[in-house]
């Protein structure tokens, strides 16, 4: 875990290496933007995909619960998405205005995209949209094919970002003479190898933190003794997606990592804690850093060349082998990523056990300790996401654009307002934070008091008939 001692340590080193002084607020207001916006994003890949299966079942089966927990997350998903598009709006000018060094260069490069990205996001709305209003007002099957739009834009618009992310860790797509870009080839940074390895991580991530949320609200409601069709068939569908989205991370995650020891090894050596070469390497469970020295670690003699380098014997590199200047914090890196692997690896065990034990006849909705668990498992998926993110974007500090731009040279030099941005943000993102749980509760109340219902802004007042014929 990522423990205070390592985080203000780290903090502190990045402090001092600050240059200009500007640096500093502007990482923690990424970190801020970006680790609260990257929740909601999930919610926008995957959300869509489970409404989609949950209204076909309804129609298909003629099934009444399905329809009415379509309808239900529908509005719920559109409570997030109108808070995402607060948050994802602000992280487009905190491009701008806190790494002028990187969009000022690097504009003509990102351009194309982020403009997929805000026409897949807009597309998104408006099918939202149709879809939320299309309820007793379309053809059923018509309005059940509004969803598919939803989830496509939303996959192409989670894309374009990481494509975007996935150029800064494997810059491609251009040419640098004398400090300007030039034969830029768009296309090329849209559809390089490792944008769609890196979009596959995360898009299993996505279908992770939203299934176990999902199903861990229905979790609750059965531990307070609410064992009713709704809420195990809310339950079912969500939990059916992380349970393919668990087991299948791992493998994803494997192959992202392929050649990682020539594109980035200091980050590798940094999520192996790998202060020297060693043939073959272990694989270090815990342990941090301390004046050059790996401590508290235990080691598992082999395990870090297989993993790591597919290899019994082929040795992850040393810092040794990386001047100083360049390595990231090893520590924050190496604990940050230990935490996803770890708390991914509970979840896919936890799966598998409940899969098996289904099939052998033994229910483990009737155990209670099995639904406190898949209760804590969307928290737990949502650690194991921003933990992932930390070990990519510390992993690879020093640069911003790896082995093409410093993150010193990209930032801007307004500290002073910098602070003050970051204390506005903390206090707005807070503010909605609470905001989204009182509208969710109360939303929640409302349906448990029978409300079948709740009225949406604007619409018109029509009785919604149930969605059961053509």
């Amino acid at each position: 875990m990522l423990t205070p001692h390592v985080v203000t340590a780290t903090l502190a080193r990045l402090a001092t290496e600050a240059e200009p002084p500007g640096l500093l607020p502007a990482r923690e207001q990424m970190a801020l933007s970006l680790g609260w916006h990257i929740v909601l994003a999930c919610f926008g890949v995957a959300f869509p995909a489970m409404i989609f299966v949950m209204h076909l079942r309804g129609i298909r089966r003629n099934d009444a619960v399905a329809l009415g927990l379509a309808k239900r997350w529908a509005k719920v998903s559109a409570v997030l998405f109108a808070i995402g598009a607060v948050s994802g709006t602000v992280l487009s000018f905190e491009m701008g205005l806190l790494w002028p060094g990187l969009m000022g260069t690097y504009g003509d490069v990102l351009g194309l995209p982020f403009a997929f990205e805000g026409l897949a996001f807009f597309l998104e709305a408006i099918f939202l949209g149709i879809y939320l209003y299309g309820w007793g007002r379309m053809p059923a099957k018509r309005h059940v094919l509004m969803v598919l739009p939803m989830a496509i834009t939303g996959i192409i618009g989670a894309y374009c970002v990481l494509a975007v992310n996935a150029w800064m860790n494997v810059p491609t797509g251009f040419r640098l003479v004398e400090g300007q870009v030039t034969d830029v080839e768009p296309w090329k940074v849209l559809f390089n190898r490792h944008a769609f390895l890196q979009f596959a991580h995360m898009w299993v991530g996505a279908y992770m933190l939203t299934g176990f949320s999902v199903a861990g609200v229905y979790a609750v409601g059965m531990l307070r003794g609410r064992r009713d069709a709704h809420h195990r068939l809310g339950f079912l569908v969500p939990f059916v997606f992380a349970s393919v989205a668990a087991v299948t991370q791992p493998f994803v995650g494997h192959v992202l990592g392929f050649g990682l020891d020539e594109r980035q090894p200091a980050k590798l050596a940094a999520f192996e804690l790998a202060e020297t070469t060693e043939s073959p390497s272990p694989l270090r469970l815990g342990g941090i850093l301390v004046d050059g020295e790996v401590k508290g670690s235990i080691d598992i003699p082999y395990l870090g060349s297989l993993i790591a380098m597919n290899s019994p014997d082929k040795p992850v590199p040393g810092l040794d082998t990386i001047p100083e200047e360049d390595h990231p914090p090893v520590n924050m890196t190496h604990l940050a990523f230990q935490t996803m692997v770890g708390i991914g690896t509970l979840l896919a065990a936890a799966v598998v056990l409940f899969w098996f034990q289904r099939r052998r006849g033994r229910d483990l909705l009737e155990r209670r300790w099995f639904l406190r668990f898949v209760a804590a498992a969307g928290p737990l998926a949502v650690i194991a996401l921003e933990a992932g993110w930390i070990a990519t974007e510390v992993g690879r500090q020093p640069w911003i654009v790896y082995d093409v731009l410093r993150t010193t040279d990209a930032v801007g030099d307004y500290t002073a307002s910098l602070w003050w941005l970051l204390g506005i943000s903390t206090v707005v993102y807070t503010a909605m934070t609470i905001g989204a749980v009182v509208v969710l509760r109360s939303m929640a109340r409302r349906w448990r008091a029978g409300d079948a219902d709740l009225p949406s802004p604007y619409a018109p007042e029509v009785a919604a008939a149930p969605e059961v014929e053509a």
